[in-house]
């Protein structure tokens, strides 16, 4: 057994995002988002499941916030909705919208716990998807036009802020696999929405800072760590094309002004190319105040031609698997961290780290013991970074409830609170009370689970 102390300062939390935990889709004047017409799409969501109810958060929020009470997190990680706030994307605001959220942000307040808003979760409103979707500059100052809205409601009640939730799943998970919404297959589309939408991200950041918000700003990437399946240069190149499409893609940009040349030849030979226009870059390179980590899993790749446009197949070593098919490999984690000093040694907080478990409740109790255990791995290769001198602040386990899992709609459970989805009945589960007791001690003691 090691107790890992951890620093005074470190905020513990967790995270969720709109479409996935508030249902109320047609109420107080929302406007439906891609999620709601590609969730409603036959075949593209598993059993049709859809996010008109979820866990219904948006009436129960006062419920929800009390479990985070109870749980002692110190930060929660929430979306807003975008079609809450402007229905149609760019035109009138809806103030019901932001009456909810200002109810919502005021009741974690008075409860101690600290808002941490993420501006885009994945739902953009449908009229945007039809005027071009990210590929569109209206798409692209609708945002900015959003998230000033946002900024200047909540100045002074909401202190850290991400323009964009993992951008590789908004450019290439549903532009370029097809997976998530809109559902598109086109190479050069998901370079454009990726183009976009860092456009947005550093056209946001600029706004944020000429209007004198008190705060601090980032964006959140999902993160992958893949080590090569062999000492071949072409599997070294394969794990290296995997790490970089998923954050050096974005984060090359944000940090450096460009895109990685690598990958620029690569996609190039694909038949695709970034159209980047002068002062793009400029604009995109906007200094950020942190960076927001989603980490779930690592691989082994090897090169393969033919497995898709990135030329790299995932092994199957027979790691422990998670109940989506994930991995558990969490020393991806420490590596990962540390590839990201390349950036500088920015503040950095773990935005999202969890597991697809699929317990249920039986007796009155969720014994999801082998989520205790990953979360325990990940949590104790954070504090080998820190040891190290990296500069992590925070960390948000994935996810405070059970909620709409995207394509895979309700049959993966991710939550730290069960989620009975026919009576809405919330069941705090045995990592719950696990991870009561890690942030009430600030220390992560191991052992066997």
């Amino acid at each position: 057994m090691t107790i890992f102390q951890f620093p005074k300062d470190f905020k513990w939390g967790t995270a969720t995002a709109a479409y996935q935990i508030e249902g109320a889709a047609a109420e107080d004047g929302r406007g439906p988002s891609i999620w709601d017409t590609f969730a409603k799409t036959p075949g593209k969501v598993f059993n049709g499941d859809n996010g008109d109810i979820a866990c219904d958060s948006y009436h129960r929020y006062e419920e929800d916030i009390e479990l985070m009470k109870q749980l002692g997190i110190q930060s929660y990680r929430f979306s807003v909705s975008w079609s809450r706030i402007l229905p149609d994307g760019d035109g009138e605001i809806n103030q019901a919208g932001l009456d909810y959220y200002h109810r919502f942000v005021d009741k974690l307040l008075e409860n101690g716990i600290e808002p941490f808003c993420t501006l885009y979760h994945w739902d953009l409103p449908q009229t945007l998807q039809d005027a071009g979707g990210w590929e569109s500059s209206r798409t692209v100052d609708a945002f900015v036009k959003f998230s000033e809205i946002i900024y200047r409601e909540f100045n002074g009640k909401i202190k850290s802020w991400l323009t964009f939730n993992e951008p590789w799943c908004i450019a290439f998970l549903s532009n370029l696999l097809g997976a998530h919404a809109p559902g598109n297959r086109d190479l050069q589309t998901a370079l454009n929405v990726g183009h976009g939408l860092l456009l947005a991200h550093g056209k946001s950041v600029k706004k944020f800072r000429e209007l004198g918000i008190d705060g601090k700003i980032g964006i959140a990437p999902n993160m992958e760590w893949a080590v090569p399946y062999s000492k071949s240069d072409a599997d070294k190149a394969a794990s290296e094309r995997h790490i970089a499409w998923f954050a050096d893609w974005f984060l090359d940009p944000v940090f450096k002004g460009e895109y990685p040349p690598f990958m620029v030849d690569w996609f190039e030979q694909a038949g695709a190319k970034v159209d980047v226009k002068p002062g793009d870059m400029e604009m995109i390179s906007q200094p950020i105040d942190h960076l927001g980590i989603n980490y779930y899993t690592m691989s082994v790749d090897r090169y393969n031609p033919d497995a898709g446009v990135l030329g790299f197949e995932q092994v199957d070593m027979g790691l422990v698997q998670t109940d989506i098919g994930w991995p558990v490999e969490s020393r991806g984690l420490y590596e990962a961290l540390h590839h990201l000093q390349k950036y500088g040694n920015i503040d950095i907080y773990i935005t999202e780290n969890g597991a697809c478990i699929n317990d249920e409740v039986e007796n009155g109790q969720v014994k999801d013991f082998r989520r205790i255990s990953y979360l325990q791995q990940h949590i104790a290769q954070i504090h080998r970074a820190i040891t190290d001198g990296i500069q992590v602040k925070g960390y948000m386990a994935w996810s405070m409830m059970d909620n709409f899992e995207w394509a895979e709609g309700y049959r993966m459970r991710f939550g730290l609170v069960h989620v009975d989805y026919r009576s809405l009945v919330r069941t705090p589960k045995e990592s719950f009370y696990w991870y009561q007791n890690v942030i009430r001690n600030n220390w992560l003691e191991t052992r066997p689970v």
